[in-house]
């Protein structure tokens, strides 16, 4: 009985929600914390082990185990395991690319006002770690289709992606090619609640966002430097068919806790990119013009041409990390499946048993 209450709540549960909890299993992740708080993720898999210069943990001590145990090496090295949070998963997780880190993934959630059921359009996915906060947000009624351009960043991330939702996620299509090329065609017009950019060039895609974007519906741009910055701050202001963009920076700084000695952490997350935000307008609307005193920030299309790529801090990624990556995300669902293929075999063989 209890096993059928069990089944049907994990039914009714968010997807991926039933990959949270119960006790550790093969194929998952694991955070494991020694007692001077330093933090390794390890993928369960079983018959193998953990070896670190304090000796070695072997995962099938982990396997069925209660979320928040504490496991010994061989030498007597004690560690606490916990799934890690989804702030450690993207930190942590298979890489191509640089992830949208939890600070700025936070901010698009919110100022973007990403909200359950919403219709998202994402480009350039990177890693992943941007579309599984976004996941997170819409829900499994929601729908979000990212865009990419390079298969291998694709493969990362739909790896990332089915590893912390325990599989694909219903709500989720991936599309290889250019936004501005490929989302005019396979969205129509005024059906996008969100559109968020992570990319080299935002200001490039105005037409293709205005034309998908539903009037109110909100854009939001991921930059890194301050040249793309001011360009797409530039380019929407001349296009007229959106508001006025908001545009800031977040950074975090961590605390020291410990008796009376409370204190900000020598070190601390700063600027790691910009977030810029702006509404689609009613067709036929024209965006007001601030009124402004006269200004000397004026440019050029000599300024323009100087933003090459390079400038604006494109940066490149060897094709031997890139396949590296590709193989640690896909084997970690490849162990995971596995495990419940296996487990789904025993089960079987108990019911001819019985």
């Amino acid at each position: 009985m209890k096993q059928a209450e069990s089944t049907q709540e994990a039914a009714q549960s968010p997807h991926g929600a039933a990959a949270r909890r119960g006790p550790f299993r093969a194929g998952e992740r694991v955070q494991l914390t020694d007692e001077r708080g330093r933090m390794n993720t390890i993928t369960l898999t079983p018959g193998t082990a953990y070896h670190t210069h304090k000796g070695f943990l072997n995962h099938d001590l982990l396997i069925g185990q209660p979320e928040g145990s504490m496991v010994e090496s061989n030498v007597g090295q004690q560690y606490q395991a916990l799934r890690p949070l989804l702030s450690d998963f993207v930190l942590s997780m298979p890489r191509g690319a640089a992830v949208v880190y939890p600070k700025d993934a936070g901010q698009i959630i919110t100022m973007g006002d990403i909200f359950p059921g919403a219709r998202v359009v994402e480009a350039g996915v990177g890693s992943g770690a941007l579309s599984i906060s976004l996941l997170r947000a819409v829900g499994d009624n929601g729908y979000l289709h990212s865009f990419e351009r390079r298969q291998e960043f694709a493969d990362i991330a739909r790896g990332n992606v089915e590893t912390i939702f325990g599989g694909p996620h219903p709500a989720w299509k991936i599309s290889l090619g250019d936004f501005q090329d490929q989302v005019v065609e396979q969205e129509a017009p005024g059906s996008v609640d969100r559109v968020v950019l992570d990319m080299l060039a935002p200001w490039e895609c105005l037409d293709a966002v205005a034309t998908v974007l539903a009037p109110g519906g909100v854009w939001i741009n991921y930059v890194a430097t301050v040249t793309q910055l001011s360009r797409t701050a530039e380019a929407i202001r001349a296009d007229g068919r959106f508001t006025e963009p908001d545009a800031w920076e977040s950074m975090v700084r961590g605390w020291h806790l410990e008796g009376l000695a409370v204190r900000p952490d020598h070190r601390m997350v700063a600027h790691t990119g910009f977030l810029m935000v702006t509404r689609r307008l009613a067709d036929g609307v024209t965006g007001m013009t601030p009124k402004r005193r006269a200004s000397k920030t004026d440019f050029a299309q000599e300024d323009l041409d100087a933003w090459t790529p390079a400038a604006v801090g494109e940066r490149s990624v060897s094709d031997k990390k890139l396949r590296r990556a590709a193989r640690d995300a896909s084997s970690t669902v490849q162990t995971k499946r596995n495990q419940e293929q296996s487990e789904e075999t025993e089960t079987r063989q108990d019911g001819f048993g019985e």
